[in-house]
């Protein structure tokens, strides 16, 4: 009987469509346990980034009663265990039914970790295929004495945009992240800072648009099974044309923000190459639209570059830019982080200071963004490693794995 489960439970999730057939076929039966395993072999099957009712469907699928499901939903986001040999409540025979059929929790390792002066830290996470993401968690103590914790995740494993003043487009891309290894992020953060995490960001490496499918189940999971609010998730994008009406069909409460970065047409497409494709007018119409289908402000993000987008001028277009397209708008300004490669400039606090007035002299409200994490390379903009091209090597992974480096005193 219990191979029969251990079957059902494969053909439930999704195993190969030549096994799906031998398991539908009048020999359902005669299926042995060493082909289940030669099987799942071949595909594991994850637990994270499962709702508690696939959960639940889950234990009953392996014979087991439905609360066991709620137990595994508690081991996975609660306690976040790792390992099924680890969820000591569930029966020994259900534990290793489980791994038999080929599944597992989907957590990978940490390879390495970057502390700043700051408290901000960066990890490095190495994934099945041995290749590295890397996601970043800031800490920040409000005047009031609260405490937030900020998860900045990648969506992809390098970056195919190449925007001029990214480290991340310059190490090359991989590929799209699986939904689990967006959500292990936030989960690997918690885990070093022993806090819960209250913000999400998708802000590291990659374009979240041009990997909607698995940000949004990732979103998912990280709303309604890790517990953080809709409102404290921001997705960023630099603009992938038809997707941001498509992400405004969702109506999600998260919050929308477009990395402009340029006032206009020409200047844009001269520091983000993939604007030629996404005229600036279009992507305002867009931005525009998803207000009035969501209700939720658009965010915009501008990388100030000295000498190239940040004067006065620059400003003043600007706003009246984002006037012609609606009203209320928030600009966040994020002065150029150094990186290695490029040769732009962080402008001076006197024309950050003097852009700022600008736009606020056209009624159009700015913020500057806080620098964290540079001396780690983990702010914005400065995400990039060897290996998010090509995976580690055996040797390497031997020699440095799990390595903790600190740059903090």
């Amino acid at each position: 009987m219990r191979q029969v489960f251990m079957a059902m439970g494969l053909l439930q999730y999704g195993c190969s469509v030549p096994l799906a057939r031998a398991l539908r076929s009048r020999t359902f039966t005669n299926v042995t346990v060493n082909s289940l395993k030669k099987a799942s072999q071949m595909e594991s099957r994850l637990l994270l980034g499962l709702s508690e009712e696939q959960l639940q469907q889950l234990a009953l699928d392996f014979g087991q009663k439905s609360f066991r499901g709620k137990q595994l939903y508690h081991f996975l986001y609660k306690r976040k265990v790792k390992e099924i040999e680890e969820f000591s409540q569930l029966p020994l025979a259900f534990r290793n039914d489980l791994q038999e059929a080929g599944w597992r929790v989907g957590r990978s390792p940490i390879h390495k970790v970057v502390t700043a002066a700051d408290g901000t830290i960066k990890l490095l996470i190495k994934l099945e295929d041995n290749r590295l993401v890397e996601t970043v968690g800031i800490p920040v103590e409000d005047n009031d004495g609260s405490f937030r914790l900020t998860a900045c995740v990648s969506s992809q494993v390098g970056c195919p945009l190449r925007c001029s003043f990214c480290a991340t487009g310059k190490g090359g891309f991989s590929r799209n992240l699986k939904s689990h290894e967006i959500v292990e992020q936030v989960l690997a953060i918690e885990e070093l800072f022993k806090q819960r995490v209250t913000n999400v960001v998708f802000m590291g490496m990659g374009e979240p648009m041009l990997n909607m499918k698995e940000v949004l189940e990732a979103h998912r999971c990280l709303n309604k099974d890790i517990l953080i609010g809709q409102r404290m998730i921001t997705i960023s994008t630099v603009g992938v044309p038809n997707t941001i009406k498509k992400l405004a069909s969702y109506k999600l409460q998260s919050t929308l923000a477009l990395s402009l970065h340029a006032p206009n047409q020409n200047l844009r497409e001269k520091i983000v190459p993939s604007a030629k494709s996404y005229p600036l007018n279009a992507i305002m119409k867009d931005c525009r639209d998803y207000f009035l289908e969501t209700r939720r402000r658009v965010s915009f993000e501008y990388t100030l570059l000295a000498g190239v987008n940040d004067s006065v001028r620059h400003a003043f277009e600007l706003a009246e830019l984002l006037h012609e397209w609606g009203r209320g708008h928030h600009i966040n300004l994020i002065p150029f982080n150094p990186i290695d490669g490029v040769e732009y400039k962080r402008p001076s606090k006197k024309s950050i200071l003097a852009f700022v007035s600008a736009l606020e002299s056209r009624k159009v409200t700015a913020s500057i963004r806080q620098t964290r994490g540079l001396d780690a390379s983990a702010a914005c903009g400065q995400l990039r490693n060897e290996f998010q091209k090509s995976p580690l090597l055996t040797e390497s992974i031997n020699q440095e794995s799990h390595s903790v480096v600190a740059l903090a005193s």
